[in-house]
């Protein structure tokens, strides 16, 4: 059974992982589906969370970037329910599954 600071650990390694890929594609790709799954979500299932994320998403990259990584609480329930699934691979995912797994 793993902690919640495992977890968070863990999801704190995705969402580097995430901005760093969101890091290197200069035209941001990534950003763009986040966008477009979270209206998805927010139509199909009007939710607090994702409406937060909805008005996150149209702030400038390096604003989004710092709330992914920050080490707060605020930055941790924000990636409960971030928007970015489906940027990393699931070769990249699973290597950070690992990586945690065998570290706990």
């Amino acid at each position: 059974m793993r902690t919640h600071q495992q977890i968070d650990r863990r999801s704190a390694a995705m969402a580097r992982a995430i901005v760093d890929k969101i890091d290197r594609d200069p035209q941001r790709r990534g950003l763009q589906k986040a966008r477009a799954v979270c209206q998805r979500w927010f139509q199909e299932r009007p939710h607090r969370a994702t409406g937060e994320w909805l008005a996150l998403l149209e702030k400038p990259w390096e604003e989004i970037r710092q709330l992914l990584l920050e080490e707060s609480e605020r930055g941790r329930r924000l990636r409960q329910s971030d928007p970015f699934c489906g940027i990393l691979s699931p070769r990249e995912r699973w290597e950070i599954y690992r990586t945690h797994r065998e570290a706990n």
